[in-house]
């Protein structure tokens, strides 16, 4: 049997909409979060680049093509910085229980070089996840129809385009990405354990209040993204194309890059300041 991937050199990418309008006016709003989340985060700005412009232009150009080696490349990008986030936001953790649980440790443990091998290893770990999902999934045959259920290349809906009835090499993806996933969630369920057993123990309210403002910020974003994600890769395949699945992809590959900066920042002193001042100017 003739390797039928070998003939669809082209995918088609969902649209939002079908209406010219309503295409300009996501092309306007993507164009704003993308703006927002390039300005605020390095790994956001990658994330955010890997998906959002192409969503742009094909909204500008009313078009909804991508070729075959675009979108290898881009499920590749989607993996590895999505990877890569899941390593940082662990690395986090840690950190945060370095600076509560042992504060006169702190930059002996946290030192320059180990917050860059910390960093080399969430990269690493991104990196092997998206070569493992790409070629997993790539390696696989193409055949019928090419349009994607979704506005970006993902492994989920490009699944459902395969007639290879063995998803070997992505069960194998899968195994892997679990586990590494599990391995991180488990750490930071340990690290917050400390962190709040040591919290609850100390005396002033006041001093409590600001290691959690400090803490609540992480757990949100670590929870979001995990749900999100989780739900997307996890969840039962299913012929029946959902809207669901479009919005939770839309949240944790376009969103949360967007909003991660905004909820990290809003116990940064600058920005309370700035808010002080800016309450005072309006009184007078």
């Amino acid at each position: 049997m003739m390797n039928q991937t070998l003939l669809m050199m082209r995918f088609l990418l969902m649209r939002f909409t079908e209406n010219w309008m309503l295409s300009k006016l996501h092309a306007v709003l993507f164009s704003l979060i993308y703006t927002v989340a390039t300005h605020l985060s390095f790994l956001d700005l990658c994330l955010i680049s890997a998906t959002v412009p192409k969503s742009i232009l094909n909204s500008i150009t009313f078009t909804d093509s991508t070729s075959f080696l675009k979108c290898v490349f881009q499920l590749f990008l989607v993996v590895l910085l999505a990877g890569s986030e899941i390593g940082i936001l662990t690395a986090m953790s840690y950190d945060r229980y370095v600076a509560i649980c042992r504060p006169l440790h702190y930059e002996a443990v946290m030192s320059r070089g180990s917050c860059v091998q910390l960093m080399a290893v969430s990269w690493l770990s991104g990196a092997v996840l998206g070569i493992l999902y790409s070629a997993g999934t790539f390696s696989l045959n193409f055949c019928g129809s090419n349009k994607i259920h979704q506005f970006i290349c993902d492994v989920p809906p490009l699944l459902k385009l395969t007639c290879s009835k063995e998803h070997a090499t992505i069960s194998v993806s899968v195994a892997v990405g679990v586990c590494y996933v599990f391995s991180c969630l488990v750490c930071i369920v340990v690290s917050y354990v400390y962190i709040f057993s040591t919290v609850l123990k100390i005396p002033s309210g006041h001093s409590q209040s600001k290691a959690f403002s400090t803490c609540v910020p992480h757990l949100i974003v670590v929870s979001t993204f995990l749900v999100t994600g989780g739900v997307v890769y996890l969840k039962p395949g299913s012929d029946v194309n959902s809207i669901l699945d479009l919005l939770l992809s839309v949240f944790y590959s376009v969103a949360l890059s967007a909003l991660n900066p905004i909820i990290y920042c809003l116990r940064n002193k600058d920005i309370k300041s700035a808010n002080v001042r800016s309450s005072g100017v309006t009184q007078r």
